[in-house]
């Protein structure tokens, strides 16, 4: 696990979109060219208070010049998005980490079925911008309650006849059912992104489908509310030194407790940052990034536990 560069970056544009959502374009105060990035990726946007929250870069990826994030206001939510909407005026600074991306585009897929819900739109506009301008064959599917849909005419724009509307409001659009994805064929790879109800249907839809062929990305930790957390144990394979993670404390907290330094962002199990090896245990994945392949030998401190003991990659 390395700690990724957190950057100061300036405000250079605003716009507003339908739903509520502000689209702010970020500029580096100093460099010309910002670290690069693939579709799908994300950044962490930190807070005055050291709280970081994630967004998905939704701009063109082959412009390193900005940084493009659509963040919906949730007068509901945790406090950033309503904070991103009083406090990122033109000309303002906020610190900004490099991009990560958990949710790729799949390399040598002969055909990219994108589903989207609502602000879920902003990592898949991003494909799509990538896909259109590589020829490739794909299409979207977008759902959202009314036509005043965050970032549509711009998705219209990129996507052309490859788009597929999915409006509540509108009786002329088809619901958009995720059965309708059909059984698993070679080369054609499923990407969703949107509200848990969404995100549900469809995973329980493509259940069959090899894991390798299925992408999700989320920003809020899965629901579970049956889940008990039980003591557990974790070994330094470095040292050997072994540490009791109580019922009530997570494996990163007790690392830190004990002079490890090691990187971290949402502490929910969404962003990917404190992503360490193990082995020698059974460990319960309680995180929405890491597939199954990558379970058999990886775990998330933040949210995971073992069951008796684990033995961690430090």
């Amino acid at each position: 696990m390395t700690a990724r560069l957190i950057m100061r970056l300036r405000v250079a544009a605003i716009s507003d979109s339908d739903g509520g959502v502000r689209v702010f374009t970020l500029v580096h105060t100093k460099k010309p060219v910002l670290p690069g990035y693939a579709a799908g990726a994300h950044v962490d946007l930190r807070l005055p208070d050291g709280r970081m929250r994630q967004y998905s870069l939704c701009g063109d990826p082959t412009d390193p010049s900005v940084y493009v994030l659509a963040i919906k206001r949730e007068d509901a939510g945790r406090g950033a998005s309503v904070w991103a909407h009083q406090n990122l005026l033109a000309g303002a600074e906020v610190l900004v980490s490099a991009p990560r991306n958990n949710f790729p585009l799949a390399q040598g897929a002969r055909r990219h079925v994108l589903v989207a819900g609502g602000i879920g739109i902003t990592p898949l506009l991003a494909m799509a911008r990538q896909l259109a301008q590589q020829g490739a064959d794909f299409e979207l599917h977008y759902c959202a309650r009314s036509r005043a849909a965050p970032l549509l005419a711009e998705v219209r724009a990129v996507c052309g006849n490859h788009l597929v509307t999915h409006f509540s409001d509108n009786p002329d659009d088809v619901r958009f059912d995720p059965a309708s994805l059909g059984a698993a064929e070679p080369g054609v790879h499923i990407y969703c992104c949107g509200p848990q109800r969404l995100t549900d249907a469809v995973r329980q839809a493509v259940a069959d489908w090899p894991d390798e062929q299925v992408h999700f990305e989320v920003f809020q930790p899965t629901a579970d509310e049956n889940f008990k957390p039980e003591p557990f144990n974790i070994t330094l394979r470095s040292t050997g030194e072994t540490l009791l993670v109580p019922a009530d404390r997570s494996a990163l907290d007790v690392l830190r407790e004990h002079g490890q330094v090691l990187p971290s962002s949402c502490e929910l199990g969404v962003c990917g940052a404190c992503i360490c090896g193990y082995s020698g245990g059974v460990v319960v994945h309680r995180d929405s990034v890491l597939g199954v392949a990558a379970r058999q030998d990886r775990m998330m401190l933040c949210v995971s536990r073992a069951r008796v003991g684990v033995t961690l990659d430090l």
